[in-house]
């Protein structure tokens, strides 16, 4: 499978329409004071983890006692860009600037090339909080130590499906296309069911047609909506997931879509509706490009703490990221960053879902 593009891994729903509320708050997202910003790539935090190895290994240590965790100087906020990388360190130090605020000490964002990085990031104790999609989620609890603690919330749920496109509506579509207008008067089409749910799996009689060499836009090898979840969803309707020789990764949710909407491929997977952060620049890519299945519920993504930080600090972290989603300044930070609605409860149920897949097909 060909790579066309950096990774890009943003795991949620957008809307058109929402997408110009955002727009409209940005700039009081803006705070007073700036903080350091910060890219870093997954090598450069590899040697961070080589560098700390070494000074533990000196043995070292000013006082023998046991005593209490002290709360941390500073903290980290590690995100994933979802698009520009400018505009996510821009809306995520308006998030850190409140979290600050909340906790009392300096937060500062660091945005990492991909989930691998985040998670690494934390092993090496650089980022203290990360927010990862579902499959990221279960890494980074089991390889980095990380403690999931919140969920996103969005459209009211905790849940959403891998979207199924098409520029092939004819092959795909078992029924008749259905047009659905948004409220910003751009058409989106859909069928096979899917303009009038969202609950999956649904359009599998339609997935049982696509062939082993497909053209097929996935998002990103570590994206739950974009890889993992409709991959392991051909395997369960007979293909081999692991030869896929049409298939590539697009580099992101909207470049998916831009895929299958200039013809570089006759399917492609995001998650649900990733048309609409397209729809600006292509205003007719709903029509062009045809919902036509969903898969089974894959949790949204969250917050997860360092598993380092004391049970108080990772309990305050919780609470302050809570008391910031019940404001209007948080929660036009949050919804700024990832487009989040609210925050729950990590449900480790469902996290537990997520790593079956995980295991079941990651490490392939």
């Amino acid at each position: 499978m060909r790579s066309t593009a950096a990774p890009d891994v943003f795991p949620e729903p957008q809307q058109a329409a929402r997408r110009a509320r955002a727009a409209v708050h940005h700039a009081a997202l803006r705070k007073r004071h700036r903080r350091h910003r910060r890219f870093i790539t997954t090598a450069a935090i590899a040697a961070g983890i080589a560098l700390a190895a070494t000074g533990c290994a000196s043995g070292d240590s000013d006082t023998g006692e046991d005593a209490a965790p002290e709360a941390p100087e500073s903290l980290v906020l590690g995100l994933v860009p979802s698009s520009d990388v400018d505009q996510v360190v821009t809306d995520g130090e308006a998030l850190a600037d409140l979290l600050s605020d909340e906790l009392g000490i300096p937060v500062e964002v660091e945005v990492t090339d991909n989930y691998a990085g985040l998670i690494v990031a934390m092993q090496a104790d650089q980022a203290q909080i990360g927010m990862f999609g579902p499959i990221g989620m279960v890494q980074a609890q089991d390889e980095a130590g990380a403690v999931p603690v919140l969920q996103s919330v969005r459209f009211g749920g905790s849940t959403y499906v891998t979207q199924w496109f098409t520029n092939d509506p004819d092959r795909f579509c078992l029924d008749d296309v259905v047009t659905v207008t948004d409220d910003d008067g751009f058409d989106f089409t859909f069928c096979n069911g899917t303009d009038a749910s969202t609950e999956g799996p649904m359009g599998e009689d339609a997935l049982a047609l696509v062939e082993q060499d497909e053209l097929i836009a996935f998002v990103d090898e570590g994206s739950a909506s974009g890889y993992y979840y409709p991959a392991t969803q051909l395997g369960e309707l007979g293909l081999d997931p692991f030869d896929l020789s049409g298939a590539f990764f697009a580099g992101g949710h909207p470049n998916a879509v831009r895929a299958v909407y200039d013809g570089d491929a006759v399917i492609g997977t995001s998650f649900n509706d990733a048309r609409g952060s397209v729809v600006e620049e292509a205003n007719d890519v709903g029509e062009t490009v045809t919902v036509f299945a969903y898969s089974t519920l894959i949790p949204n993504d969250g917050v997860a703490v360092s598993g380092s930080l004391s049970e108080e600090w990772q309990e305050m972290i919780t609470d302050a990221f809570v008391t910031i989603s019940e404001t209007e300044e948080g929660a036009e930070a949050l919804y700024a960053v990832y487009e989040i609605d609210g925050l729950v409860p990590a449900d480790l149920d469902a996290l537990d879902a997520a790593r079956a897949v995980y295991e079941n097909f990651g490490d392939q």
